[in-house]
Parts: C-alpha cells; structure tokens; sequence
C-alpha cells in the first residue's frame, strides 16, 4: 500500500492544466450556445473551413483550447504570440515562418493571439495585409470588447464568439473531470467541492489552479481527505475574477448606478458587494456614490446628497472594512430615496444651449453698478429688488438676456420634494402671467 508521500511524489509531472486540457471538441466543458450541435463553431469545426475570428469572454473559458482544437481539426500549422510580449517584430517572424510552412508542407497557418486588445493600432496593421491574403488565420483571444480595442478593419475580417464564464454545474463536470482523471487519491466532501468552485468563480483556469494548490497542501499536511475547514486554511482567500481597467469593471458600476436608479436596495447593495470584494477602491466607489445622488436623486430628496457625502467622508475617517458599512447604507438610502434627474437633464440642456448660442449681453436692469459712471449709463436701473415684492417674488420680471425666450429646461418631477418644488414653480409662474396681463392692460389704457 501506498504511503500518502508516495501519493504526491509525482503529482507534478504533468501540469494538471494539460492533463485536462480537452482533445476534442466533445470533451470541452462550456461554450454550448457556441459548440452544441448545429451552433456556429461546431459547424465551422464540420465544415472545415478556416477562418479568423476573434474569441471574447473572461479568462479561463476555454479561448486557448479552442485555438489548438481548430489546428489539429485543420491540420494547420498552429503559433502562438502573445500581445503583451510581442512586437511588429514578433509577426514579421512569424509571417516568414508561414510562408515557409507553406512553401514547404502547403499546409495553413493559424496564428493565435492572446490579449490581442493589447496590440496597439500598428501591430495590428502589421499582419492585417497577411489575414486578407490568407497566410494567416487570425485567432484572437480578448477579455475587453473587441469593438472597442480591435480596429475595425480587422474586425472586419473575423468573426466575433462571445464566450461566457463556466456555470456552477460546468464548474462541477470540471471538478468531477480532475478528482476521476488526476487527484484520485484525494476525497473532498461537499463544503470543500463547493468553496473551490466558488472561489474559481466562473474560471476554468483557476479552478484547476486551486486544486493545484490543494493537491501540493494535502502532500504537506500527509492528508486525503479534504473538507473545507482545510480549503479556508490552506488557500489565500482569492478575490473574485476583477479587471479594475477592464469592462467587467464598468459593467458592474453600470449595475450598480441602475439598481440605485431603479430603486432595488438589494440589488445595490449586492453590486457594491461585489466590487468592493473583487478589488475595486472604496474611494472610488464613494465618489461614484455620490455622482448618483447628483445625478438620479437631486432635488427629489437632497438628504441623499448629504448622506452620500458624509459616507464618503467616514469611509477617508475610518477606512476598510469599517468605512464600508457607511457606503453600503448610503447606496440603500439612494436606492430607496425619490429620484429625479431634472435637474441633471437642465443642466445638460443649458450647457448645450451655450455652446450653441451666442454671447449674449447682460440685460441692463440686472447689471452691476458699483460707480457713478455705471449708474449714469442705467446699468441697475428699473431692477426690482425681489425681498421688497409680495411674496418676496418680483412678479413678471425678467432674468433672461434681452429677446431670449425661457427654455423652462427644469421639469420638476412629481415625486419626493420635487413634488413641492414643482408646486411653488408653478404658482410663481402663475404670478408671472398675472403681472404680465396688468401690465397690458395698463398699457393698453395708456394707449
């Protein structure tokens, strides 16, 4: 019988990643909107007819795998560059050693780019001409939406796959794969199967990494059975899959800001949650805290502008964990608070007005008149000095620049105190229109 040590004496001969790297298309785990049967990738795997296509979705979902497979179901000759390392002179070598694969074996080359959003504009001209011509087949691989980072006229010579992270129970068909094919000699009960897979979130590579490094810290414990009391013990508790720079990063602010704007607390909180867990700077978070209240609360309930800045302010007094609580009770407030963006909608409004419009002058009446000299020219003159007025309100005076007629930019809502606001606006409008009226009459009795 074998000892434990014996059992991990060569547990790393073979990297498990390549020990479970699928050899054919049936075995990979995943991607079935993709490659079950008549899906796009299957069928161009049947029909067998190269061509570029750029692979986009988060790391550990398969986009390496699926390169290889199409060499070897192409019987192509397969390179791999990576955009992080390479450069224009990296593709100029790899171009030449296509033509003389080609040359020499008349066989297809597919040149796989990982992180191919990182190549800049002139690396990906450099082998641009080599697509269209059909030197290369061009297999990208991206996590950023190539929309955004690929130019569009190789975009416009490859075909784009989404693909999506692992679900709970591909993470499981994963797991299962690795303790029957790799880690026989280790059992995990169900709280250790479930944290592993929790913690590779999604991530094919990681989970296979962290059974790595449970596999290494069974052997040093002399262990095979493992629960999770052992995982938590033994594993860094790995934050969950997070691209601060990355579009992961704004999708999940875009969740956030639009749980708070459609009044779901829990659904506010979950998305702060989740950032704050997968890395994200709870300072920034506080200022995009603050931006909402601005923006999606304003003046239907100003408390949450004040409420958002003071979290912000305690999380700079406190930091983390404890400053985070603060946040978390300004993004409920926010969520369950009146929302209004009239203000913001105004805003938007007069600045693009300006933009457009001319310089305007400064109406007389309302100028400044410090000096004699001033005075004497009327500026102030005929201003009506609104604390004197009924109702402290100069009824029917004008703020606006001669011939400018009111653009009535702010619609207050009916919710929250915009209701009020709305209210007395409306009122004040109404004195407006009243003063307007005596004033041609009396003009007309003039007459």
């Amino acid at each position: 019988m074998s000892s434990v040590s014996d059992l991990f004496s060569s547990s790393h001969a073979v990297p498990l990643a390549e020990a479970l790297r699928p050899a054919t298309l049936d075995e990979v785990i995943g991607q079935q909107h993709l490659l079950g049967p008549g899906k796009p990738l299957r069928l161009a795997f049947e029909a067998r007819k190269l061509h570029s296509l750029i692979l986009w979705g988060p790391p550990g979902v398969g986009k390496t795998t699926l390169a290889r497979l199409m060499a070897d179901a192409f019987d192509a000759e397969f390179m791999a560059l990576s955009a992080v390392f390479s450069g224009v002179k990296d593709i100029r070598e790899a171009v030449a050693q296509a033509e003389a694969t080609r040359a020499q074996y008349g066989r297809p080359t597919i040149l796989f780019v990982d992180e191919v959003h990182r190549f800049n504009k002139a690396q990906q001209d450099a082998f641009l001409p080599y697509v269209e011509s059909g030197l290369l087949t061009l297999v990208g691989a991206t996590t950023e939406n190539p929309s955004f980072e690929v130019n569009s006229a190789l975009l416009s010579r490859a075909s784009v796959y989404v693909l999506n992270s692992l679900s709970a129970d591909e993470m499981g068909q994963l797991f299962e794969r690795a303790c029957g094919q790799a880690l026989q000699d280790l059992s995990f009960d169900d709280d250790a199967r479930a944290r592993l897979i929790g913690l590779a979130d999604g991530d094919a590579r990681r989970l296979i990494n962290l059974l790595e490094q449970t596999q290494t810290a069974a052997a040093t414990a002399q262990r095979t059975k493992i629960d999770g009391a052992f995982i938590d013990s033994t594993l860094a508790q790995s934050l969950r899959r997070f691209d601060k720079g990355g579009e992961a990063f704004y999708d999940q602010i875009s969740a956030l800001h639009k749980s708070v704007r459609g009044s779901n607390p829990d659904a506010a909180v979950y998305w702060l949650c989740r950032m704050l867990d997968g890395g994200a700077d709870p300072r920034y978070m506080a200022r995009r805290i603050v931006r909402m209240a601005w923006e999606d609360i304003g003046l239907a309930d100003p408390r949450a502008i004040q409420i958002a800045g003071e979290a912000a302010a305690t999380y700079e007094r406190l930091g983390s964990p404890e400053g985070e609580l603060a946040l978390a009770e300004a993004v409920i407030y926010l969520a369950a608070a009146a929302k209004s963006n009239a203000a913001y909608v105004a805003y938007n409004a007069a600045r693009a007005f300006i933009a457009k419009d001319g310089s305007r002058p400064v109406p007389l009446h309302l100028r400044n008149a410090p000096t004699r000299l001033m005075k004497e020219l009327d500026y102030g003159r005929d201003y009506r000095y609104a604390h004197d007025e009924a109702e402290g309100y100069a009824a029917g005076e004008c703020y606006f620049p001669d011939g400018m007629t009111p653009p009535n930019w702010y619609q207050p809502v009916g919710r929250g105190l915009e209701l009020k606001i709305g209210e007395k606006l409306a009122h004040l409008r109404e004195l407006d229109r009243d003063a307007l009226k005596f004033a041609k009459k009396s003009k007309d009795s003039e007459d």
